[in-house]
């Protein structure tokens, strides 16, 4: 199991908070977060639902093949499930090229599509994921399998972000912009694992309002003042720490 091969160790640092191990939260803080995610997830999806129904309209006429696509992704632990989001790249555009990640000015993706990724509207099926219990409202982004082995080998602890279920949107999401190479998942990933060790109402109700005002094109550094989240500095200072302990 993930969880009882994560590293635990009782060296201290010079900044004592970080050598808090990291562990899966409580169960009672489980039994609520899920409560949380099944309420706010069923308000949404019915308050968002004219929306995403139009969404699904004009991505059906504006480009061949469905309008809602499929893609196993790795849960809690590791598990596989079954992620669904508007489809804002051409129909089986990986066909011959296998999975390959996105990069700023992707030719795969349809002009529709680059207004739903900017929107972030092509993620509203995911709340059907958070209905289902494979996703969390809040958590560390759900990856793909294919690029897992790759990560866990180039980065240290990259497995440890799956101590919970990943997000619709998460801390990394409003603080960094989209993955594109192995430096940019190494800075997620220490976003990650902050979150991971400070999971809670307060931070995951302070992420989702942040989610609201990046949607809105607010830039990352505003949102961090507003929402009093670390600098960039201390997190990354945070996830040096962990490799010199473990």
């Amino acid at each position: 199991m993930i969880a009882a091969g994560l590293a635990r160790s009782q060296a201290t640092t010079r900044r004592p908070e970080f050598a808090r191990a990291l562990r899966p939260p409580r169960r009672w803080q489980r039994a609520f977060k899920v409560g949380g995610d099944l309420i706010a997830s069923l308000a949404l999806l019915l308050l968002t639902a004219p929306l995403l129904g139009l969404a699904v309209a004009i991505v059906k006429l504006t480009s061949r093949g469905p309008a809602i696509y499929s893609q196993t992704r790795l849960g809690r632990f590791g598990r596989p499930f079954t992620i669904y989001k508007l489809r804002t790249m051409a129909h089986q555009c990986e066909s011959l090229t296998g999975a390959q990640w996105s990069v700023p000015g992707d030719a795969r993706v349809t002009p529709v599509g680059r207004w739903l990724r900017k929107t972030h509207l092509d993620e509203l099926p995911q709340l059907w994921n958070v209905l289902k219990g494979d996703m969390s409202l809040v958590g560390p982004r759900p990856e793909r399998p294919e690029f897992v082995p790759q990560l866990e080998r180039a980065i240290p602890q990259y497995r440890q972000r799956l101590l919970v279920r990943p997000g619709v949107t998460g801390l990394a999401q409003v603080q960094l912009p989209a993955d594109t190479d192995l430096a940019s998942v190494r800075r997620k990933l220490a976003h990650d694992l902050h979150y991971v060790m400070g999971i809670g109402f307060w931070l995951d109700f302070r992420i989702c309002c942040a989610t609201a005002l990046k949607m809105l094109g607010v830039p990352f550094r505003v949102i961090r003042a507003i929402f009093a989240f670390p600098r960039l500095e201390r997190v990354e200072e945070e996830y040096r720490c962990r490799l010199v302990q473990a």
